[in-house]
């Protein structure tokens, strides 16, 4: 018999909420300055990704001691910055059985989880929360924008490979366990809905209305109602909550700016941003479709939103598995069929020029962020920078050891200018360690995690 509950219209409109996030804690900004020393900034945590892995022994630098000498050509463009760079080599990525003929459905979906989803309910997103929605989480709540997400793709591949659910290709970020973050492809959409600008000159987008008292109204009665709903229902409300959440730090954030820009207007400086700080980069929207020009334009939304604060955590996802090519590079094979290369020369040099292409776009943006000063250093400095795949080799599938570099020395929580190339670890132990450099405490490790690497960390 069913125990349906009805609810009135005025309990529906009080009821669904959320408790109030935590209020932003003074332990949780930008430090405030020690009399004569700069403001120390705070650390920002960004992941970029490409899909089908990398040509191996194109890869990996051949010794150690040759890595900032001598590195593979796939590393080249990186040169100028590679004292600020770790390569780390023996991370083996998530178990993918029972799921063994779903490699592309989870190479992207885990790489940030760590962790498979659940076989019980293949056909519908349930997997974790992603790391830099963790991060997101913690630190959300003091700028504008929890997150950014960006993607070069549209993320809307059909394809159910072991009856998993198609969302699971093209997305890395994950709010809940049943909660994928899209992407956003445009860069004017970034622009305008992300940091209240117009690629026209002299325009700015406006946003709507802030109902603070709707808000809370909405939030008040989420407690009485999550009471009188079956577990299933709970959950479905548990999702929307989270929503609300981020809605309400994001108000407190705009509210707070807003209130700035007014004590600024009247002559009274709140900024805790060095006076010798770079100014905020200038955005320039390409015309056409040349990739690697888009593809920059994205990084540099990225840079901006660093820079400027409005987020502390952000993934870019560079291409999905399915259907990309790159005509710059003299031909329009897909990247997918050439992966499954079967050591052929010509199709394992294409597949090393793509990966190149995509390293290419990484450096381009952390060496523009290593040339903005912050605080007493550069941006760089302050932030980590993951680039990566959810593949080890794309012509066996393999993961058991996945290509990772990381950028940036974390606030100098990072030990750079490395190539560590006998670390014994897995996905969740490198983004627990990740974590744990960015400031943000964990209850517990992230997916298949067991440990932090602390060969990584600079003690």
């Amino acid at each position: 018999m069913s125990n349906n509950i009805l609810i009135d219209r005025r309990t529906c409109l009080r009821g669904l909420g959320a408790s109030l996030a935590l209020p932003l804690l003074e332990t949780m900004g930008w430090a405030d300055a020690i009399k004569g020393k700069a403001v120390k900034p705070p650390v920002r945590l960004g992941f970029m990704y490409m899909p089908h892995g990398v040509i191996m022994d194109q890869f990996w630098p051949a010794t150690p001691e040759s890595f900032l000498s001598a590195p593979p050509a796939a590393l080249e463009a990186l040169r100028p910055v590679l004292n600020q760079c770790l390569l780390v080599k023996g991370i083996s990525g998530t178990p993918i059985a029972p799921f063994n003929g779903a490699p592309h459905a989870l190479e992207l979906s885990t790489w940030l989880t760590a962790q498979l989803p659940d076989a019980d309910t293949r056909n519908r997103i349930n997997i974790a929360i992603s790391a830099d929605q963790i991060m997101a989480n913690y630190v959300g709540g003091l700028t504008s924008l929890p997150s950014l997400e960006l993607a070069t793709m549209p993320q809307t591949h059909k394809e159910n490979q072991e009856g998993l659910n198609e969302g699971y290709y093209s997305h890395c970020s994950f709010r809940s366990a049943t909660q994928a973050v899209p992407a956003e492809t445009n860069p004017r959409s970034v622009l305008n809905r992300l940091f209240g600008k117009s690629d026209k000159p002299g325009n700015t987008a406006q946003t709507g209305p802030l109902d603070r008292q709707m808000l809370d109204l909405v939030i008040d009665g989420a407690k009485d109602l999550r009471r009188k709903l079956p577990q299933n229902d709970q959950h479905k409300l548990d999702e929307y909550l989270d929503s609300v959440r981020a809605v309400e730090r994001r108000i407190s954030a705009i509210e707070y700016r807003q209130k700035e820009a007014a004590l600024e207007k009247a002559g009274v400086s709140t900024s805790k941003r060095n006076a010798s700080d770079s100014p905020p980069i200038e955005i320039k929207i390409p015309i056409g479709d040349k990739r690697s020009e888009y593809m920059q334009v994205m990084c540099d939304l990225n840079v901006l939103a660093f820079q400027t604060d409005t987020t502390r955590v952000s993934t870019y996802i560079g291409s999905t598995p399915n259907g990309v090519s790159y005509p710059e590079l003299g031909f329009k094979d897909e990247h997918h069929s050439q992966t499954h290369h079967n050591n052929r020369p010509e199709q394992v040099a294409k597949v090393a020029a793509i990966t190149k292409f995509n390293i290419d776009q990484f450096a381009y943006m952390v060496k523009k962020m290593a040339s903005l000063r912050e605080g007493e250093g550069t941006l760089l400095d302050n932030c980590i920078m993951m680039w990566g795949s959810g593949l080890e080799d794309g012509n066996k599938h393999g993961r058991e050891n996945l290509p990772f570099i990381i950028a940036g020395k974390g606030g100098g929580s990072i030990n750079t200018g490395r190539f560590i190339d006998s670390v014994k670890g897995n996905q969740g132990d490198l983004l627990t360690t990740l974590l744990a450099c960015s400031g943000v405490p964990l209850d517990r490790p992230i997916g298949i995690a067991t440990k932090q690497i602390t060969e990584m960390m600079k003690i």
